[in-house]
């Protein structure tokens, strides 16, 4: 320690006072904290301004000090050591002195571990981790450092008055889990957080404090060595008192805030015994008591958050303590949690894993009495059923196009409800939709692999419903059942039940309980409700490949909020809701929180309405997809849906979305394949087979699906602009993908604005300037994007300025695009898409240190390890910001690192072509990246 020192002298401890417990004394033995009390008034009367108006005071125990400071009280006491409140004293600042215990100075183990305490907490700097003020040594060389004192005791001391008020609760626990986020993402790990370890100063905030038992994550660190001393009892993971510490994760301290949590909303902590031993064995064999078996007050919201934490398994608790705290941010501003609660097959699930042998005999009993149970009922093992069907866009009978929608909606109603049956085969809509009036069953059950169809007929006139349905044996082309319906429109969705239900029967699928009653429901009971929705719907199915995808999302929205205004019992109207903001928020059109805050409202009402269905479980896992990028968990919704909704392509489809975003692109073809498999012909899905391809890099495959896709719909623009881009990016080849635009400006101009994008990277490349003008031109507003990065049309218009050299154009232009950048930056300072735009135009602006800062952010909000996607994509484009930086080293660097990535999309062609890379041209390294893609 710095100053002068004198040694702490034996002397004999003060009576404390009856009524307060202070052993600060005047003259005749009165109690100086209770005089002060009396003599201040009612505003200053508190315990900030009382330990302020006490370090003013010159305390006759001068003598009694540690290097520079005076002791005042002795405050606690553990195993390791102990702790004053003392005054430091040049700046007569009142401190909290933290002293190893003398008789521990002999144990090197003891002495590693207070040092290791004072060196973690000194290393952190957060508003709700107590500082370290001075880390030094005694004049006796043992170790001390002072911190700042907290006024408000701990959470022990708090406990019982928090008891009743959850909110408080909630508030301090998301502040201390942020606190605790902040340490992990510093490396540290904290493995002894319990009450009396987080403290409160004047204002009730909290301060995580004692880092005694922290663990560096980083295992090249010396102070990972394992200690003897494993945390306490009833607040630690399992894993943490059964096995090495070098193992341990960031789980360990979110089942640690998890406890406290539950310890703070009950009285208790999750386990209790009759000595240490017995609550740790407790933890690892038995489950988490639920919090409302002892609070049954609480909501389960709450009971969720604490189960999520307190889970045995420590990949089933929340991914970070960030998580934990969005959580109960969540709760706290009355919007639905994240976590989902536990089903009971992965309850037992988990179970059996914790006990495989009696897992292991139960199965087999069950198979065997399963196996002999059949052959009982039946006489003879089952015979798999020929059931597999496709249900064929009901003909229009009327000319008008609201008539076309409704018979849409009638024969999508009846797909849909056939497709929830597990015993039945359904080919999903996107596929069938070809077949739309061919009248060859023979070969639509040949192309499509099914037994048979249901084709239908809809007229709808003056309130009446005329519907002629026929169910065909495709292999010999004979009607199996048929029959014409004409009644009042109101009984369409009774009929859609019975004809669902009549065509069951007729295939002879086992329908249960549950999938009977799915048949039976109705979707709306209201009709002009019931065509709002199917008018949104075709705008938002239509919205993925649309120059219009912003206006017709809006409006899809408007017409659904009316259709749940005039039913609010609507849950599919609900769905589609939710996916109407979603789409508008991931795509950038709206990312704000007042956006997400519709769609969370929309997927609430979904939950409400039909807590447990599948379509709930598939809205909310599409929900975490595009609104929180929380792969986890979505692919846990998609999980459970699977169980209800056998026959839907987009639960795959999903899946395969999701570990592209994680980085497993031979699982994501795994899954789109699936996808495809439950709906052989959907266009989609084979698009989407051709991108991840083409993101590895394998173009032959890509260029043999493309080609397949054009056999089906030969004059989709957007696909044959997308096969002759394949040769621009695999042989930096731009002759056919000139040729194709050519052919689409002459033969389909109103194509045009849906491949502007695809002109103007092609006018870019070529050095073209009259192109890139006339692709300027087609441009919708909008339509100046790359991937999933929004760039305003300003970013394009300086490009090609800058192509032909008039550089106050280009100026103005980025600075067009900067302005509006800036103000979405401002409106929403998270969103890395739009600060990485920022970056990248601000380097073509020449603010070098502002664009470096942005593209940097940008990274750090979203990093490859959290979307391998877009945080590729943003990787690529901080390349592009150093390279027009001047900073050539940084950029190779990181382009080096996209280059690696199959998200990023860097290819031969883009690196050949692209004017992006002109900074880097003649740089060997450069060369040498471009090399390690050329395909061989």
């Amino acid at each position: 320690m710095n100053g002068p020192s004198t040694s702490a002298r034996p002397r004999k401890d003060p009576v404390p006072c009856s009524e307060c417990g202070s052993t600060s004394r005047v003259g005749g033995g009165l109690c100086l904290t209770c005089l002060l009390h009396q003599g201040l008034d009612a505003d200053t009367c508190n315990d900030e301004v009382l330990k302020d108006e006490l370090a003013g005071i010159d305390v006759r125990d001068a003598g009694w000090r540690l290097g520079n400071y005076q002791i005042l009280e002795e405050i606690g006491r553990g195993g390791m050591g102990v702790i004053y409140r003392a005054r430091q004293r040049h700046s007569r600042r009142i401190v909290a002195l933290k002293r190893i215990l003398t008789y521990h100075a002999d144990s090197q183990e003891t002495l590693v571990r207070f040092r290791r305490e004072a060196e973690a907490a000194a290393r952190l700097d957060h508003p709700n981790i107590l500082p370290i003020y001075e880390v030094g040594e005694n004049e006796d060389g043992l170790p001390s450092f002072s911190m700042k004192f907290a006024v408000g005791g701990s959470l022990v001391d708090a406990g019982p008055a928090l008891r009743n008020d959850p909110r408080r609760i909630a508030s301090l626990m998301a502040k201390v889990a942020r606190a605790v986020q902040y340490a992990h993402e510093q490396g540290i790990l904290h493995r002894d957080l319990k009450p009396g370890n987080i403290l409160l100063d004047g204002h009730g905030e909290p301060m995580v404090s004692d880092f005694g038992l922290a663990k560096w994550l980083d295992t090249t660190s010396n102070l990972t060595q394992t200690l003897t001393i494993f945390g306490t009892p009833g607040y630690i993971a399992p894993e943490q008192a059964n096995g090495p510490a070098a193992k341990l994760t960031p789980a360990a301290d979110i089942y640690s805030l998890g406890a406290i949590l539950f310890s703070l909303l009950t009285g208790r902590p999750p386990f209790l015994g009759e000595h240490a031993l017995a609550v740790v064995k407790q933890a690892s064999e038995k489950p988490a008591p639920k919090l409302r078996s002892l609070a049954p007050a609480f909501d389960r919201d709450l009971e969720t958050v604490c189960t999520k934490c307190l889970e045995h398994e420590s990949n089933a608790r929340y991914r970070s303590a960030g998580d934990l705290a969005e959580d109960l941010e969540r709760w706290l501003a009355g919007r639905h949690i994240i976590a989902r609660p536990v089903s009971a097959p992965a309850r037992v699930w988990r179970w059996s894993r914790r006990n495989p042998l009696v897992a292991g005999m139960a199965a087999l009993l069950l198979i065997l009495g399963t196996a002999v149970g059949a052959l009982i009922w039946n006489g003879q093992f089952a015979k798999p059923a020929e059931s597999g069907i496709a249900v064929l866009p009901f003909e229009s009978l009327s000319p008008d196009k609201e008539n076309a929608l409704f018979a849409n909606g009638v024969y999508d109603g009846i797909s849909t409800k056939l497709a929830k049956l597990a015993d039945l085969k359904v080919i999903s809509h996107n596929s069938v939709a070809k077949y739309r009036g061919v009248g060859d069953t023979k070969e639509i059950g040949r192309a499509l692999n099914v037994a048979y169809v249901l084709k239908g007929s809809v007229r709808r006139d003056a309130g009446k419903l005329h519907l002629n349905v026929q169910l065909i044996d495709t292999r010999n082309a004979s009607r199996v059942w048929a029959k014409e319906y004409d009644q009042a429109l109101a009984s369409v969705f009774v009929t859609q039940s019975e004809i669902a239900q009549k065509v069951a029967d007729r295939l002879g699928a086992k329908t249960s309980s549950t999938e009977k009653a799915a048949i039976q429901e109705p979707p709306t009971t209201d009709l002009v409700a019931y065509d709002l929705y199917l008018r949104a719907k075709d705008l938002i199915n239509g919205a993925s490949f649309s120059t219009r995808a912003k206006e017709d999302l809006l409006q899809a929205a408007q017409l659904l909020d009316q259709a749940v205004g005039r039913d609010p019992s609507f849950s599919d109207a609900y769905g589609q809701l939710a996916a109407a903001h979603d789409r508008t928020y991931f795509l950038g059109f709206d990312h704000t929180d007042a956006r997400l805050k519709l769609a969370e409202t929309a997927v609430e009402s979904v939950r409400r309405l039909h807590p447990d269905s599948g379509e709930t479980h598939l809205t909310l896992a599409q929900h975490l997809y595009w609104a929180y990028q929380n792969y986890d968990r979505a692919r846990e919704e998609l999980a459970a849906a699977r169980r209800t909704l056998p026959n839907e392509s987009r639960i795959p489809l999903m899946a395969g979305y999701i570990d592209r975003r994680q980085g497993q692109w031979e699982k994501a073809l795994e899954e789109l394949k699936k996808a495809l498999e439950l709906d052989p012909r959907n266009f989609v899905i084979r698009q989407q087979i051709s991108l991840t391809c083409q993101a590895l890099r394998r173009y032959k495959e890509t260029a043999a699906i493309l080609d397949d896709l054009l056999t089906t719909a030969p004059k989709d623009v957007p696909t044959k602009v997308q096969r002759a881009w394949v040769d621009l990016q695999w042989r930096a080849d731009p002759k056919p993908l000139h040729a194709t635009i050519e052919t689409v400006l002459a033969q389909d101009p109103n194509a045009v604005p849906g491949i502007v994008i695809q002109w103007l990277e092609l006018a870019l490349s070529e050095r073209d300037p009259a192109a890139a003008e006339h692709a300027l031109a087609a441009m919708p507003t909008g339509g100046c994007r790359d991937e999933n990065i929004a760039f305003p049309n300003g970013w394009c218009q300086g490009l090609v300025a800058r192509l032909r050299g008039d550089e106050p154009a280009a100026r103005a232009a980025f600075t067009s695009a900067r302005k509006e950048l800036s103000q979405i930056v401002r409106d929403q300072p998270d969103y890395a898409a739009a600060l990485c735009a920022l970056g990248v135009v601000d380097a073509a602006l020449g603010n070098k240190e502002d664009a470096i800062r942005e593209g940097e952010r940008a990274v750090q909000l979203m990093p490859a390890t959290k979307s391998a996607i877009d945080g590729a994509m943003l990787i690529q484009y901080l390349a592009v910001i150093y390279a027009w930086s001047g900073e050539k080293d940084r950029a190779i660097e990181q382009l080096a690192a996209a280059a690696n990535l199959p998200g990023s999309h860097i290819t031969y062609g883009h690196l050949r072509l692209s004017p992006l890379w002109d900074p880097l041209r003649g740089d060997p390294r450069f060369d040498k990246i471009v090399a390690s893609v050329t395909p061989h």
